[in-house]
């Protein structure tokens, strides 16, 4: 079964969701998934993959969400577009009636023993709840998309960046300053070296 409207693909029904399994296919943007200027720039719509598994009440995600991403080189400063391209990997789990605000592991109880021993290595990090009879998978999607920030963004791997001392971007070429601090430092270090040498002579 596909589904590919905004509404659906981002809450969809748990009644939809079978163990043969939900497939959502649409684009998504900043706005739908609640994305600010300061989590990410996004020039124009993702599009998203999605496969949804419902199994005793444990809803497995899985998919590849895809677009372009502004984002802001560490060297030379300058925004540039990078391809955003990554899988989807989470579990939703029925928000307990009276539960306290921590994490909560998936109940190993009704044969659900390898579904938890698949998540076990981002279960801390991609489980979420969810209550009534829709998921909200907009909060869940806005989290990838943070969290596939480089921590050291690059234009490219070659970027030269900045100079230290006049601030011109030295991709577009050297600067004025560039070939100055060389010389007068092993000048000074020459010299110092005549004068011990003199003074122990003498």
């Amino acid at each position: 079964m596909q589904v590919g409207a905004t509404m659906e693909l981002l809450r969809p029904l748990l009644a939809d969701i079978t163990a043969d399994g939900l497939s959502l296919v649409g684009e998504v943007t900043a706005e739908e998934l609640g994305l600010t200027e300061e989590d990410a720039v996004l020039p124009g719509p993702l599009a998203v993959s999605l496969d949804l598994t419902n199994i005793e009440g444990l809803v497995a995600v899985t998919g590849v969400l895809e677009g372009t991403i502004v984002r802001e080189c560490v060297r030379c400063l300058k925004e540039y577009e990078d391809p955003l391209a990554f899988s989807v990997r989470a579990a939703f789990i029925q928000e307990p009636k009276s539960a306290p605000r921590h994490p909560k592991r998936i109940d190993p109880r009704k044969g659900r023993a390898e579904v938890v021993e698949a998540e076990s290595e981002e279960e801390s990090d991609d489980q979420y709840h969810y209550q009534g009879n829709q998921l909200e998978l907009a909060p869940m999607l806005r989290e990838h998309v943070i969290l596939s920030a480089p921590m050291q963004p690059l234009c490219s791997d070659d970027c030269v960046g900045l100079c230290a001392q006049c601030g011109k971007d030295l991709n577009e070429g050297p600067c004025q300053c560039a070939e100055e601090p060389t010389i007068p430092t092993f000048r000074v270090v020459q010299s110092m070296k005549h004068k011990t040498g003199g003074s122990s002579a003498s």
